[in-house]
Formats: structure tokens, C-alpha cells, sequence
């Protein structure tokens, strides 16, 4: 079986997701390391500006919607653009980061598009006519092994599990800028403002380097270094959950069942006594310390 497949690159604020590269590098897989039929959608009014990056991760073609229902992340609008692409180009496979977003978004895509739905994976390939893919499961104590068997799969691949990777560093790709026709009677809500957090580091799914802080720290005062610690060697900050519930620092911050679950490069773990509930949220880091 041909696989064609579609990855949806986020952009947040103007800004380009790292995770994009991420998708795009594990779908090659599928093809077997080619970038024939890989393609990507862009949406939102300005981002043109992101195409050449784009093409230097591997995708062959990529689609631009630029129209201010897209500008704002809202669910049906973006699932209106993405659904009408896929039944028009007859993608089977469509990728996408396991970030907030893409929780939000990827689950509701395979409900209208009919589609089998693995969430949160680790890595994923082609076997045959199938899309297999490993799932972390019982707090990440064992694999999953998953095979779709639905005509189109939609995928959602965990952030930080492996590097982007530049495969063209001066292609041109196929753009085309897509019209899409709304349909607004589904559109029920829509964003009005977007409030911003107070930190203004890497959010902490995303963060190549993580300083996390837990009860033994025993105030909010100490536990300011760690962010003076994380100014000097570029990182994000965590906290258990404990460090939380004490008010050390605010929830966005907290790593584990019940907060974020992060993929960084280094993670460094000062006063956390190391519950399982924490380690499900940060076992995969490539270094603990």
C-alpha cells in the first residue's frame, strides 16, 4: 500500500513549533526515508514566512489557509480546513504533535473524518498495508505495540522524542495556498483573548533542558534559584506536585501525572523524592539527573 500523508505544522503567536520538525522526520519513516508525498498544511494569516523552514524538514508540498478564522487556534475552523484538504488530496495518514493542542484538535479530526486515532506515541512506521505505533502505557512502566487498520489514521506523536532534521537547506516547494468554504453553523464558540502566563521561558513541553524543584526545597524563596539557575544554562523550570500544593510556584509549572508530561535532553531534579506519579512525567529524558 502508498501511503500519502499529511502533517499539521502549529503555529502559535506567529511562531513556528519545533514539533513540527519532529512529525515530519518520524513520517519519513513510513516512506521510507523518502519526502515523496509528504506534505505539510500552514494556517493562519502571516504564515508564509515559515515555508522555507518547512521545506528544509522534508516536506515536498505545503498547503498555506490564510484567513483570520485560523489565526487563533479554536478547534472547528482549523478541523473544517484540515478535513476538506484530506478528502480532496485522499491522504490515509494525517500527523500532528501530542501537544495541548493537538490533543484537542486530532481526536475531534478522526471523529469526522472517520479515522482510526493513536494518541501520544512514542514512534510509529508502516508494516505492510498498517500504521504501527508505540504507546507508553501504566504510567510509562510498558510499551504499547498498535496497529491501525482504518483507511486513515491520525497520529499524534509525543514532543521531544526525537530531533527534527534539516533535509533540504535550499529546496523550493510546491505551495498552494488553499481557499477553504466555512461552514459557520458548526463554528459554536469562538476565542476572543488569549491570556498569556507570566513566564516567558520555553513552555515546558517543548524545553530542551528543564530544572525542576519538589517539597525539600522548603520555600518559595529557595526556590527561586532554580530560576536563576535556569537564566545561566538556558532552561525551563518544573515542580512536583508537591512544590505546587505548597505554593512554591503556579500549576503550569508542575511535571507528572497531573501536570505535564516533558521530553527534555537534560532534566535536573533538585528536592523531589522521585514518586512514581512524577517519574511518569519525565522518565523519557534523554539524561536524569
Amino acid at each position: 500500500m502508498s501511503f500519502k500523508i499529511l502533517v499539521y505544522i502549529e503555529v502559535r503567536d506567529g511562531k513556528l513549533k519545533s514539533t513540527g520538525g519532529e512529525c515530519l522526520a518520524e513520517a519519513r519513516k513510513i516512506l521510507g526515508g523518502s519526502c515523496k508525498n509528504l506534505h505539510a498544511i500552514l494556517l493562519g494569516s502571516g504564515c508564509e514566512s515559515h515555508i522555507k523552514t518547512v521545506a528544509s524538514w522534508g516536506a515536498e508540498k505545503i498547503y498555506v489557509v490564510s484567513t483570520p478564522e485560523t489565526d487563533t487556534y479554536q478547534g472547528e475552523p482549523t478541523i473544517q480546513a484540515i478535513e476538506a484538504l484530506v478528502n480532496r488530496e485522499n491522504y490515509n495518514v494525517v500527523v500532528g504533535s501530542a501537544s495541548p493542542t493537538g490533543r484537542e484538535l486530532f481526536p475531534r479530526l478522526a471523529v469526522r473524518l472517520r479515522a482510526a486515532m493513536l494518541t501520544d506515541v512514542v514512534e510509529f512506521a508502516a508494516e505492510e498495508s498498517s500504521i504501527v505505533a508505540t504507546i507508553p502505557l501504566y504510567l510509562g512502566k510498558c510499551l504499547r505495540l498498535v496497529r491501525a487498520k482504518a483507511p486513515i489514521t491520525c497520529v499524534t506523536l509525543r514532543p521531544n522524542v526525537r530531533p527534527s532534521e534539516v533535509m533540504i537547506v535550499d529546496g523550493e516547494p510546491l505551495v498552494e495556498h488553499v481557499s477553504v468554504t466555512f461552514n459557520y453553523e458548526r463554528i459554536k464558540s469562538r476565542v476572543i483573548e488569549v491570556r498569556q502566563g507570566k513566564m516567558e521561558r520555553p513552555d515546558l513541553t517543548e524545553a530542551n533542558i528543564i530544572v525542576s524543584g519538589g517539597r525539600a526545597l522548603g520555600s518559595q524563596e529557595n526556590f527561586n534559584l532554580l530560576f536563576d539557575c535556569a537564566d545561566v544554562i538556558h532552561a525551563s523550570v518544573g515542580a512536583s506536585r508537591a512544590a505546587v500544593d505548597l505554593g512554591y510556584v503556579p500549576y503550569d509549572l508542575q511535571v507528572g501525572q497531573t501536570g505535564k508530561t516533558v521530553n527534555p535532553k537534560l532534566y535536573i531534579a533538585f528536592g523531589i523524592s522521585g514518586s512514581i506519579q512524577h517519574l511518569s512525567g519525565m522518565r523519557t529524558s534523554k539524561c536524569i539527573v
